[in-house]
């Protein structure tokens, strides 16, 4: 059994005889099992006995108890204790508020609150559009969920869904400097969320829309951009499309392809696929097919949702009809945004020469990645343990640097293909290959260059 990377990772405290060969038959233990060991503590040491902490990576929940049962079978061993290291990172929750200003006496106290806050706050009243200079707001972002649509878990709400808010904020701060706060809703009705970020829109800079079931978010969203004066990104959305369009862009840079000749299909006509298809006809697209469980979406289908309506009107125009692998057949470039193995990896072949696949579900591709490559030119996924990982992580963080420096209070497509540009061409020339398309996440100019693209020309 293979590990990759992955979020499973353990610590077992193990109580063995005082012999510190024992370790050595642990450590083959679990590489005899398939773990990969990280790290060997010896914790306590005495006559009777050696307190040792072992560290290993294990594939999935399965896999970790197998490496249990495993050391627990090594003579002299006894698993006293395991912990999941993924669970004690939360302990606490990921984030916190720390004050940015000294507060030591009473001088301190007396400028950061009371009364010397009072002088400031009778200022912004007089000039409300020093809000932003003067406090929080001016770099700070609510990212809103109602836990309807959490990515690769589904309706879970509100709480569970606080995890994966907090992580998201957490980005925010590592990768743009930005103070974002986890806002969990305890409500999936439209007019209630809408309502309920524009009362707490004051405090924010711009609103992080995140995790919301279709075809709901897109009224939210709709709703929110026409009342507030602050900009509204659904990254599910927006961000997703962007990151997308650049890997795209360099894809077909890769395979010598024109993106206005291009014919595409786009698996899922939900929040993300809708999105895609959008900034994918502003970037020239001419020919795309979104299929959905029913197969290829089609103008004129009275059965098709309001949604789904609206993007036949703007999409597949050979009116292509059928199951996923008809729409497939010629066509240049895959991308899906659905559900776990819905493409075989043999319909591949029906594909035009040099064909791009993005299978970007998670955290179960459309099909297995190493599969693909056996019949497609450039193979990209969501997941971190192939290359070519498509992750908002690459987009959502400048974006709102840049929206926010430039004092924006909307979104613009022209902003969303310039932050796609500015994402691509982060890999330079002679970086660029079928497995280089898109730079790692980690990248220090990837955030510097697309808030620079948001913000636009100075």
């Amino acid at each position: 059994m293979s590990v990759t990377p992955s979020s499973y990772s353990i610590t077992m405290r193990l109580h063995t005889l005082p012999d510190h060969g024992v370790v050595g038959q642990v450590a083959t233990a679990i590489a005899t099992a398939g773990g990969v060991v990280t790290a060997i503590d010896v914790a306590e040491s005495t006559r009777e006995r050696l307190v040792v902490d072992v560290t290993c990576s294990a594939s999935d929940a399965e896999h970790a108890a197998q490496l249990e049962t495993a050391v627990d079978a090594v003579a002299g061993v006894e698993v006293y204790k395991v912990s999941d290291r993924t669970f004690l990172l939360h302990i606490g929750g990921k984030i916190e508020v720390s004050s940015k200003v000294p507060l030591k006496n009473r001088d301190d106290l007396s400028m950061a609150y009371t009364p010397g806050v009072g002088r400031v706050s009778m200022a912004l009243a007089k000039n409300p559009d020093d809000v932003r200079r003067l406090t929080i707001k001016g770099n700070s972002v609510a990212v809103v969920t109602d836990g309807s649509a959490v990515l690769g878990l589904g309706n879970i709400g509100p709480g569970a869904a606080l995890p994966v808010m907090e992580g998201k904020a957490a980005l925010f701060k590592r990768f743009a400097d930005i103070d974002a706060w986890p806002i969990c809703l305890a409500s999936q009705d439209t007019d209630e969320i809408v309502k309920a970020v524009e009362m707490i829109a004051p405090g924010f800079g711009g609103i992080n829309l995140e995790d919301i079931a279709a075809p709901r978010c897109f009224e939210i969203e709709r709703r929110l951009r026409e009342s507030l004066d602050i900009p509204v990104f659904h990254d599910d959305q927006h961000g997703t499309a962007i990151v997308v369009l650049a890997a795209l862009t360099n894809a077909l840079r890769v395979v010598k392809k024109d993106i206005a000749e291009v014919r595409i299909v786009v698996s899922g006509g939900g929040a993300a696929g809708t999105a895609i298809v959008t900034l994918l006809l502003a970037a020239g697209v001419t020919d795309v097919v979104v299929c959905d469980r029913a197969g290829a979406i089609c103008a004129g289908d009275e059965t098709l949702s309001s949604a789904h309506r609206q993007l036949a009107e703007v999409t597949n125009p050979r009116q292509v009809r059928g199951d996923l692998h008809t729409a497939l057949r010629g066509a240049d470039v895959f991308i899906g945004v659905s559900a776990p193995g819905v493409l075989d990896a043999e319909w591949i072949r029906d594909m035009a020469d040099r064909a791009v696949v993005f299978a970007l579900a998670n955290p179960d591709p459309e099909v297995d990645p190493v599969e693909a490559e056996r019949y497609a030119a450039v193979v990209a996924s969501g997941r971190s343990d192939y290359p070519n990982q498509i992750n908002n992580v690459l987009a959502f963080p400048g974006v709102f640097r840049g929206l926010l420096d430039a004092r924006a209070r909307d979104v613009t497509i022209d902003m969303l293909l310039r932050a796609a540009d500015a994402i691509a061409h982060v890999v330079r020339d002679e970086e660029l290959n079928p497995s280089f398309i898109i730079p790692t996440v980690f990248h220090p100019d990837v955030p510097k260059a697309v808030a620079a693209a948001v913000r636009g020309p100075a």
